[in-house]
């Protein structure tokens, strides 16, 4: 697979996270506040039911999909990062693991529908185009009825953003993070039935329907 070279977020940076990721999140504070809670609403608003075929988009270390996994649904998993996905195998051996950059298209082991469609603090990474360009793509992915639900740093307005990097001081780093306001308005434009769900200060949870 070919890197793409602009990205500011390159695999290699999150394979040397791998070993130290699942420590990582549980530090209650920017950009992980209220990390445990994000990943049960994903999993609450989405409603899975044993036997759901689930993709979990940027799996990581496989947090958010070991919660579908123990609810009984099958699940496919992406990630950039190898070693994150060695972390994801070793908690859900029956999982299956692709190794995609969401950059790049499908591979043809997702060419099938999904009733659900599942992220956790991935999309931050790419710019709001480039968000609805790949949720889009998932649509076509999606069983009459199935739903996309996004669990992300977000934040409901600009003035909400800029009082926690205030907050946060130094620990602040400039990624591309969903401002619901404006992105509610630009994938609804997209087509897409939005609702959005703020968890914490710093991160929120979107479902995402045709």
């Amino acid at each position: 697979m070919t890197p793409v070279t602009s990205d500011p977020f390159p695999a290699a940076d999150f394979d040397d996270w791998a070993t130290t990721y699942d420590n990582t999140v549980l530090d209650d504070r920017f950009p992980f506040s209220g990390y445990q809670n994000v990943l049960a609403k994903i999993h609450s608003v989405a409603q899975p039911h044993p036997g759901n075929l689930v993709l979990d988009l940027g799996t990581g270390t496989g947090n958010l999909a070991e919660l579908f996994h123990q609810e009984g649904c099958k699940l496919w998993c992406t990630d950039f990062s190898e070693p994150m996905l060695a972390k994801a195998r070793q908690k859900m051996p029956s999982a299956h693991f692709l190794l995609h950059d969401l950059y790049d298209p499908l591979p043809p082991e997702l060419d099938h529908p999904f009733d659900r469609i599942v992220s956790a603090y991935v999309f931050h990474h790419f710019e709001l185009n480039e968000k609805v360009r790949i949720l889009s793509v998932m649509l076509t992915r999606l069983v009459p009825g199935g739903r996309i639900v996004i669990g992300d740093i977000a934040f409901p307005d600009k003035a909400a953003l800029e009082k926690v990097k205030r907050a946060v001081g130094g620990e602040w780093e400039e990624e591309f993070y969903w401002i619901a306001t404006e992105s509610t308005l630009v994938l609804e434009k997209a087509g897409f039935k939005v609702e959005y769900i703020q968890v914490s200060s710093c991160a929120g949870v979107y479902t995402l329907q045709p």
